[in-house]
């Protein structure tokens, strides 16, 4: 009797830790979905280009005992002006230096700078002085010109989260993943030749039609000539018949 009673319990005490362990091995498997984090494939998706508000500037040199610009100087400030003109979203900000070696210089170049600005369509509302005290008096300070415009911008590139060779640190290294830092100089470079970063938005209006050339070849055509202009160096291109 005794015998059969310790059998029961010790067959009790195998089938509650069974059961345990059932219980346990039943929570790790769930019917949800798991979600995890992972790099995106294209690498559209991991270096998107972005339209955002950043600045251009020039930085124009001022000696101790010379004041006004040079002819390479005045080409820059007329070069900022244009583009500001097509594409500035703010003021000019000319930042000019205060209590420092060539601040007179700095002075006279600054009325310059702004009748230049001012000739190329800039109007003197939209020019900002700005005067700074230079943190290091042994540097000689500059004149900066700076303004707001927008720009498609990608990056930054360069960051390597993971590494790229075989790690057990990286479980999908075996998967034939494209790295992170794949594609991103590609993007930046295209963005930084974006034009006008509206059109990655929407496209631009439509130009009204050039009249002149539209009448011209309607009358060719009423004519019965040859509508498409001729090409002289059109011969050029072909093939010799010599030795056939």
């Amino acid at each position: 009797m005794t015998k059969t009673m310790a059998d029961r319990r010790r067959g009790l005490s195998v089938a509650l830790a069974l059961t345990g362990l059932s219980v346990m091995l039943g929570a790790c498997n769930t019917t949800g979905e798991i979600v995890t984090q992972t790099v995106p494939t294209d690498y559209r998706q991991r270096h998107p280009i972005a339209v955002e508000e950043a600045k251009k500037s020039i930085v124009i040199f001022v000696g101790k005992a010379r004041g006004g610009l040079s002819a390479a100087q005045h080409a820059d400030v007329a070069g900022i002006a244009r583009d500001w003109v097509r594409e500035g979203t703010g003021s000019v900000v000319v930042d000019v230096p205060v209590n420092a070696a060539n601040s007179r210089a700095a002075a006279a170049t600054y009325h310059e700078i702004r009748s230049v600005l001012a000739s190329v369509g800039v109007p003197s509302r939209a020019i900002v002085q700005h005067p700074y005290q230079p943190e290091d008096p042994g540097l000689l300070p500059t004149i900066r010109l700076s303004y707001s415009r927008i720009a498609a911008v990608a990056g930054p590139c360069g960051l390597w989260p993971e590494d790229i060779g075989p790690s057990i640190l990286d479980p999908g290294y075996n998967e034939n993943r494209p790295y992170f830092n794949l594609g991103c100089a590609s993007q930046r470079n295209l963005a930084a030749m974006i034009d006008n970063p509206a059109d990655l938005e929407q496209p631009r209006s439509e130009t009204p039609v050039y009249n002149a050339r539209r009448d011209m070849a309607f009358e060719r055509y009423r004519k019965g000539t040859p509508i498409a202009s001729s090409n002289p160096d059109a011969d050029k291109a072909k093939l010799s018949d010599t030795g056939r």
